[in-house]
């Protein structure tokens, strides 16, 4: 047999951290010291088998078939014979190819159910001073308009990014960037001072973003009848979009705002001040927060100093009519333009300075993810380019958590427009749906009214937050909200139910957490579901490396799915022999404890009662 050198160890794909691997390949290859060590930190096939063949565990050894010059069937056999003869937990295998399955005892899975069974933080790393420290942007509005349904989904993904990371021992530092001025928040605010008439959220007694929302649509509508007007008049569609009087006056207020005017200034901060109340509110509704928040208000500043370096060392260029620019094409890109002619800034300007301010208050930062949506890949792929070209190290440590958009069954939202679906009305419509159906299946049966309202809100943002979580980041959504609040199926009412099933059971059974017999024999839905709670650790490592919580919120399912099947055809309590009864009132406790962990992950509270 041919000796395994470190360079073909390299390219091996063997079981990480398996010591009865490391064992065989020392025993039958005459490894030295440096060569085992290679296989600490090799990728894991760690695959469990699939239904349709015999087994658990499933190696594949069409690497070692490779290297070692041998057939399939010879090394596998070989191999598993091995693996069996030196293991307590293998109890046979099978070649199928080059797969190798390995059937694992039941003792293995009693064994890890006693090991884990009182372990509130099974799965998880605790993050430590030291730990790696990663900080996770997401929700950034801008101060004209309301939160939406497009938010919602990069709030969701961001905040559970979050708790996913912390779960797999990274520090976190949950931020924001407040988009609280530009040309955007000129809109709303030029159509406040010429038609609000002192007009205030308090006096309206309105949500302080609603408010300012609706000066933004007002805008909107007053530009493109002015734009109408000049077309008619014989300008073309691009000169009347610049001569419209009220798109002037916006401009003109920039440039006030930029310079310090005391009186806009007044107005900006008064009318910001509105909407972060607005703002407040839907984040405590939808339960999420943050430990730092930025604004562009300031960073733009730090952009702009940025961006004079750069024309300093020449690694920009000022055209002109004097907007400085940098040339990207070397990097398969095109031009992008930095700072205005006028001086003002654009995204890009304060991008940059957020970065960097980011970095320097966190300079041991080992990430910095930014939730935002796909539409803005090529703005964070230049981005990136640009904090490199400027020699910044960090810019190495920078993510895109890159998602789709959010689709309604009508089509794709249009906030100038007026015709978004806001954040609180879905919450309100998430919340009424619940009630409705709750009611419908007497589910709210014998609650006070109190414990009804506390249900439905669980249920209803359950509903919401999972059927947005559930999706691949990178896919689009089509969101119907009837769709999502169903007590079957994957939903997370459905999940919900469960969780509280298996509270109920415990319950009345007065269960107490205790080791169980480890030698009994356990059927094939048991091991099943003992397999998937095995797999929970390494879904959060997985989750947290793809930044993926639609991992974790389809494993839940899948365990939720397995367990309701075991519950409608096997006794749990009503047996008369103990020692199962004790087993299977456990599972049910690990699989109840699984699924709380799994949902707060996803930022869903589980109800006892339901």
């Amino acid at each position: 047999m041919k000796k395994l050198e470190a360079g073909d160890l390299k390219n091996l794909n063997l079981l990480k951290h398996y010591r009865i691997i490391r064992k065989w390949a020392s025993k039958n290859n005459d490894l030295n010291e440096a060569d085992l060590e290679l296989l600490i930190y090799l990728d894991c096939i760690d695959l469990f088998t699939k239904k349709d063949f015999e087994g658990d565990l499933t190696i594949v050894i069409f690497p070692l078939v490779k290297v070692l010059k041998q057939s399939p069937a010879n090394l596998g056999n070989e191999l598993g014979l091995f693996i069996v003869n030196n293991s307590k937990y293998v109890t046979g295998f099978n070649i199928i190819q080059g797969f190798l399955n390995l059937s694992i005892s039941s003792f293995y899975y009693l064994e890890f159910l006693n090991n884990s069974l009182s372990d509130d933080n099974f799965g998880f790393i605790i993050p430590k001073k030291n730990s790696p420290l990663y900080l996770v942007e997401y929700s950034s509005p801008n101060t004209n308009k309301p939160l939406h349904l497009g938010h919602i989904r990069n709030i969701l993904l961001g905040y559970s990014m979050s708790n996913i990371l912390e779960a797999s021992g990274k520090r976190v530092n949950k931020t924001q960037i407040i988009n609280d001025r530009g040309i955007h928040i000129c809109k709303s605010i030029i159509a406040w001072l010429k038609f609000g008439e002192n007009i205030t959220p308090e006096n309206m007694n309105e949500k302080g973003d609603f408010f300012v929302g609706k000066y933004y649509v007002l805008f909107d509508k007053i530009y493109k009848r002015e734009i109408k007007e000049l077309i008619n008049s014989g300008l073309s569609k691009t000169e009347a979009e610049q001569k419209s009087p009220i798109f002037i006056e916006a401009k003109d207020l920039l440039k006030k705002w930029e310079a310090g005017d005391k009186k806009i200034i007044n107005v900006w901060k008064l009318m910001n001040g509105w909407v972060y109340k607005g703002f407040n509110k839907t984040y405590n509704d939808l339960g999420v927060d943050f430990d730092s928040l930025y604004y562009e208000s300031d960073t733009y500043l730090i952009g702009k100093e940025i961006i004079k370096q750069g024309l300093d060392k020449q690694i920009f260029y000022k055209k002109d009519d004097g907007s400085v620019w940098i040339d990207l094409s070397d990097e398969g890109l095109d031009e992008k333009l930095l700072l205005r002619s006028d001086g003002t800034s654009v995204y890009m300007t304060q991008d940059l300075g957020t970065a960097y301010k980011r970095y320097k208050d966190n300079p041991e930062m080992s990430g910095l993810i930014y939730t935002v949506g796909n539409e803005q890949d090529y703005h964070f792929n230049v981005l990136f380019k640009v904090l490199k070209k400027l020699g910044f190290k960090w810019s190495n440590h920078l993510f895109h958590l890159s998602y789709g958009m959010v689709d309604l069954p009508s089509g794709k939202m249009k906030s100038r427009e007026g015709t978004v679906v806001d954040a609180d009305e879905l919450i309100s419509e998430m919340v009424n749906n619940a009630s409705k159906l709750s009611s419908d299946l007497g589910k709210l049966d014998g609650l006070s009214n109190d414990e009804k309202n506390t249900l439905n809100h669980t249920i209803g943002l359950g509903a919401l937050k999972y059927y947005i979580l559930k999706v691949d980041p990178k896919k689009r959504i089509l969101f119907d909200p009837n769709d999502s609040i169903d007590f079957n199926g994957n939903t997370g009412p459905f999940i919900q139910y469960t969780y509280a099933r298996i509270q109920s059971l415990l319950r009345k059974e007065a269960y107490e957490n205790s080791s169980v017999n480890d030698n009994l024999e356990i059927n094939t839905k048991e091991k099943l579901i003992l397999k998937l709670l095995t797999q929970y650790p390494d879904l959060i490592k997985s989750s947290a490396d793809n930044l993926n919580p639609a991992l974790i919120a389809n494993y839940t399912y899948e365990l939720v799915k397995a367990f309701n099947s075991y519950y409608q055809t096997t006794k749990i309590s009503k047996i008369e022999n103990n020692e199962v009864k004790l087993f299977r009132l456990s599972l049910s406790y690990k699989v109840g404890l699984i699924i709380k962990s799994s949902m707060l992950l996803l930022g869903i509270k589980v109800p006892d009662k339901m």
